[in-house]
């Protein structure tokens, strides 16, 4: 059976990073990052939520249809309201595939200081500063801990979701977690 895997947790935790390892050791495997898929709109750098709600809808599209034709797919997505969990949830299970839910977590104050320093030292995803400017708009640290607070919500009303401790520099760690999960 394929299967959707929603790799979820705040900003910064590390999903892209472990979806683009996934792909590189699962042939076939799409990688379905959204905030990838904004930076393809134009404008997407005024207005990044926007953006996501334009390609929304294709992605979901793209992920039924990769699935339909027998693949699978990883899909690196902060997702805190149970609605939008539910639109992918249902992309997958309307093909007969399985949807399969990681949370990537740390704790709150660690979660923080990650985003903090994301891409620091490193070629940064385009969006990363869009991301930032946001957060800061939103409440900066205070909405980082909503946002968390929310995902430990939405992780326990998850029958079959599982939580992977994801600790900086130990991406190794958290990967190998992952797939543990996933077999």
């Amino acid at each position: 059976m394929t299967r959707l895997i929603h790799l979820n947790g705040p900003p910064g935790i590390g999903k892209s990073t472990l979806a683009r390892r996934y792909v590189e050791d699962h042939v076939g495997v799409l990688n379905c990052d959204i905030d990838v898929l904004r930076t393809l709109i134009g404008g997407w750098e005024t207005d990044f939520p926007g953006a996501g709600s334009l390609i929304r809808p294709a992605a979901l599209a793209m992920i039924g249809a990769y699935l339909a034709e027998g693949h699978d797919v990883v899909l690196p997505q902060m997702l805190v309201d149970p609605r939008q969990v539910a639109l992918f949830a249902g992309c997958a299970t309307d093909v007969g595939a399985e949807f399969v839910e990681r949370f990537l977590m740390d704790s709150p104050a660690s979660s923080v200081a990650r985003f903090a320093r994301r891409g620091a030292g490193q070629a940064a995803d385009p969006w990363h500063d869009r991301v930032r400017a946001i957060v800061e708009a939103d409440g900066g640290e205070a909405e980082l801990r909503r946002c968390h607070a929310g995902l430990e919500r939405l992780l326990l009303e998850r029958p079959g979701a599982v939580a992977i401790v994801s600790v900086e520099g130990q991406v190794d760690r958290a990967y190998e977690s992952l797939l543990a999960s996933l077999n």
